[in-house]
């Protein structure tokens, strides 16, 4: 029976196995039975890697290293080949990341909108421009309020300027959603803005996880030093659960 993909990006400065450890969500996978597939970039970043969004800076406002792989393709090109070795159903490919894997995501969303039914970034939703989109995308996005790394009120690196919450706003214009959101609290310390009533039965929602730094919400516990860093984590809810059920509900087609 073919199953769902999930490709899982990593952060910038981060690798594959790191995302792994970070998300926690091989545990998902093996409990609602879909694969999932932690890319690795190849721009090196310390001990670890950025990934390559179009004609956005890297982390610090380093430029992007001339003849830099195109990530887009290279993404798009890897569905196809995990495709054609595992039983995947194409018509639910979809992708989740931290930070710039969000990103990245967000671009995935604009350049390949036919390959990936949907998208949830955590900690870095962007709506890139522009944003070739052949069809309305399902976002769903998490993101900490006390965020040190991309604040949820923007005003961050020179990839971050507007809010978190206006990249909500953008991707239902892109979406053709009404605009005027629901807005619920569905779990303590949990703000849920919903954009519905888009084109082909898209929606945009994004989760403000109240008090929370850049880091996966209900992911494994982190050690101290990283907390120092990154903020407080959060358990309040799963992001793995919510994007996963939001996932099922929007297949491509």
């Amino acid at each position: 029976m073919p199953l769902a993909l999930v490709l899982n990006l990593h952060g910038s400065g981060s690798t594959a196995l790191e995302q792994e450890g970070l998300s926690g969500m091989n545990k998902t996978a093996n409990a609602e039975s879909f694969i999932v597939a932690y890319p690795q970039a190849l721009i090196p970043d310390g001990s670890g890697f950025d990934w390559n969004v179009p004609g956005v800076p890297l982390f610090g406002g380093r430029a992007v290293p001339a003849k830099s792989a195109n990530d887009v393709k290279f993404l798009t090109t890897l569905v196809g080949l995990l495709e054609q070795k595992y039983c995947v159903d194409m018509s639910q490919v979809f992708a989740t990341g931290l930070s710039g894997g969000a990103r990245e995501v967000s671009q995935l969303a604009c350049d390949a909108s036919g390959v990936f039914a949907a998208i949830a970034p955590v900690s870095g939703l962007r709506r890139p421009s522009p944003c070739p989109t052949t069809r309305a995308v399902p976002v769903i996005s998490f993101h900490g309020s006390a965020d040190p790394v991309d604040p949820f009120d923007g005003h961050g690196q020179t990839y971050w300027t507007y809010s978190v919450s206006s990249a909500a706003k953008y991707w239902a214009q892109q979406d053709d959603c009404s605009m005027t959101p629901t807005r619920t609290t569905p779990a303590p310390s949990v703000k849920l803005t919903t954009y519905s009533l888009c084109s082909t039965n898209a929606t945009v929602e994004l989760y403000e996880i109240i008090g929370e730094g850049h880091e996966w919400p209900g992911g494994p516990t982190l050690p101290s030093s990283i907390i120092e860093v990154l903020g407080p984590q959060s358990n309040v809810v799963s992001a793995n659960q919510l994007m996963w059920s939001f996932f099922q509900a929007h297949p491509l087609g």
